[in-house]
C-alpha cells in the first residue's frame, strides 16, 4: 500500500484515472467515483476495447471465434481471454466477443465434456469454476437466452453441495466444498439472475455466499485459524484461484461486501502467469502483461470498489 502524500486516496484515484487503459479509467469513474454520465466516462466507454490490454486479449482471433487453441488453454484460450475482457467492461453484444463465447459454450455444453461429470457418494465432482466463469461471461455479453447458458446455470444448481459450494476432488469427504471451485459459480449464478430474473439462481448464489461468509472468507469455523495463507496473497488475474480480495469483489456484487482494510495502491503478492514472449519456465504464458513491478491497477481498482460497496 502506498501512503505517500496528504491524501493517498486522491493520489490513487488520480493514478487510476490516468491509466492508458480506457476500461480502468471508466471503471474507476463509474464504480468508485459514481460518475456514470460524465463526458470523460462516456469517452472512455466508447473506447473500452481500444486499450493495450483489451487489444492484446483480442489479438489473433480466428474466423471460428476462437484463438487457435482449446478454449480452456491456460492462459491463451477464449475462456480466459473473455473473463479478462468482461472484467475490463467489454460491451454486451460485441460480435467478436460473442463469437469467442460460442466456442466456450460449444465446449462446456458438448457431450464430450458433459460425459466427464462424475458423481461420488451422491455428490457431483466438478471443476465448476469453468461453468461459473463461462456463465458470468455469457450473461455479461448479453447471451443469457442461449439454451446452453441456461444449461450451465441449471447444472451448477444441480451440482451444488450441501454447504453451498462445489468441488472436483474425487477424494473429498463431502463435508466441505472447494473455495477455488465455488467462487466463480457464485458470480455466474448472480449474473444469470441479473440477466434473467431467475430467483432460483439468486438463491443458489446466496447459499454459496454463505459458505465464504461463514468462514469470514478465510478462517476455520472451528478455531478461527487461517485455512490457507495463500488465500491472503493477492494476484491478478485470479483465473480460477481463490483469494480474499477476489472473494470480496464477488461478494460486493451480491451486495454482501465488508472489508476492514484501508485504501491505497495494491501490489500483487504473486502471479499465476508468465509475461507474453516468455520462454521455457513454470506456469502458462499470458497474452497480456498485467504488471509485475510496482502497484497493480486492477488490484487497486478492485480494492477500492470493495471499499466503496462496503461504505
Amino acid at each position: 500500500m502506498d501512503s505517500s502524500g496528504d491524501d493517498p486516496t486522491a493520489a490513487t484515484l488520480a493514478w487510476l484515472c490516468s491509466s492508458d487503459e480506457p476500461a480502468v479509467r471508466y471503471l474507476t469513474r463509474r464504480d468508485v467515483l459514481g460518475d456514470r454520465n460524465g463526458a470523460a466516462s462516456a469517452a472512455d466507454a466508447a473506447q473500452l476495447l481500444e486499450g493495450p490490454k483489451a487489444r492484446a486479449l483480442l489479438a489473433g482471433q480466428q474466423p471460428d471465434g476462437g484463438f487457435g487453441v482449446h478454449p480452456y488453454r491456460k492462459w491463451t484460450g477464449a475462456h480466459w481471454r473473455l473473463v479478462s475482457l468482461v472484467e475490463l467492461a467489454a460491451p454486451a453484444g460485441e460480435p467478436r466477443l460473442q463469437a469467442a463465447a460460442l466456442t466456450v459454450l460449444d465446449w462446456l455444453a458438448g457431450d464430450a465434456h458433459r460425459r466427464t461429470v462424475t458423481v461420488v457418494n451422491g455428490l457431483t465432482r466438478r471443476c465448476a469454476s469453468q461453468e461459473g466463469n463461462a456463465l458470468a461471461v455469457a450473461c455479461r455479453l448479453g447471451m443469457a437466452d442461449d439454451p446452453r447458458v441456461e444449461l450451465l446455470a441449471h447444472s451448477l444448481v444441480d451440482w451444488q453441495w450441501p454447504d453451498g459450494g462445489w468441488n472436483c476432488d474425487l477424494r473429498a469427504s463431502g463435508r466441505r466444498s472447494s473455495f477455488h471451485e465455488s467462487l466463480p459459480p457464485t458470480w455466474g449464478l448472480h449474473e444469470y439472475w441479473l440477466a434473467t430474473g431467475a430467483t432460483w439462481a439468486r438463491e443458489a448464489a446466496a447459499q454459496a455466499a454463505e459458505l465464504f461468509l461463514s468462514h469470514r472468507l478465510f478462517r476455520s469455523v472451528h478455531d478461527g485459524e487461517v485455512i490457507d495463507r495463500r488465500w491472503l496473497a493477492l494476484h491478478y488475474p485470479p483465473y480460477w484461484h481463490y483469494d480474499v480480495l477476489q472473494a470480496l469483489l464477488i461478494l460486493s456484487r451480491l451486495g454482501k461486501a465488508g472489508d476492514p482494510r484501508a485504501d491505497g495502491r495494491w501490489q500483487p503478492s504473486g502471479y499465476w502467469w508468465r509475461p507474453p514472449g516468455t520462454g521455457t519456465g513454470s506456469g502458462p504464458v499470458e497474452v497480456v502483461d498485467w504488471g509485475r513491478s510496482g502497484p497493480n491497477e486492477l488490484l487497486t481498482l478492485n480494492a477500492l470498489r470493495v471499499l466503496k460497496a462496503a461504505s
